[in-house]
């Protein structure tokens, strides 16, 4: 798996669900089909009077997700921003050619209430739940840093009593001079945190 597999899979899937920050600090989720993709950005539409537009204003931060048919989870974190003036109208054709049904919702010269916006350092997390071991992985599209998650195990203080191994729910933890957590397996549950008698696996 790779971020442009992902940002493909995420143009296949049609519907994105967004989420905002509202002026609470609260989430706000809605569905958004109006999206465009490219190598290495991914732009939507709204408009200006919206909420949404509002709350992007205020804090642009955003989450969207996907969950395919084979049980594939992918999100995107990012912030979003107004596209330069000199490219709003670019990227709102480019929508409207791929979304016909826009033309009936913004007829005509209504469309310029329509609003581009660009997602910068974007990180997507790929989740399948459809294989065993359960596969994840994490990408930077446009270089933004990815946060580390999950669990390791600290080696110094790794007894090798395999106890760890034995409550990984999918066998993700393997033996050598100390035991291994695999974390492209890992599904995070903490199981393994749990079991250690020596506590010698820890949070990232």
């Amino acid at each position: 798996m790779d971020a442009q597999t992902c940002l493909q899979k995420m143009r296949l899937a049609g519907t994105l669900s967004l989420a905002t920050v509202d002026e609470t600090g609260a989430p706000q989720i809605r569905c958004v089909s109006a999206v465009h993709y490219e190598p290495d950005a991914v732009y939507f539409l709204t408009a200006r009077g919206k909420e949404m537009a509002r709350q992007l204003e205020r804090d642009g931060r955003i989450q969207t997700l996907v969950h395919t048919r084979f049980n594939e989870m992918i999100r995107m974190s990012g912030v979003a921003k107004a596209a330069p003036a000199d490219e709003q109208a670019r990227w709102i054709d480019a929508i409207y050619a791929e979304q016909p049904y826009l033309a009936n919702v913004y007829p005509g010269d209504t469309r310029k209430i329509n609003v581009i916006y660009k997602v910068e350092n974007i990180v997507i997390d790929y989740f399948n739940l459809g294989v065993r071991p359960i596969e994840r992985a994490v990408f930077s599209l446009d270089g933004a840093p990815a946060p580390a998650k999950g669990y390791r195990i600290d080696a110094e203080r790794c007894i090798g009593c395999g106890t760890c191994a034995a409550s990984c729910p999918q066998g993700c933890i393997v033996e050598g001079d100390t035991y291994r957590i695999e974390p492209e397996h890992c599904l995070h549950c903490g199981a393994c945190a749990e079991a250690c008698p020596a506590g010698a696996v820890e949070r990232l």
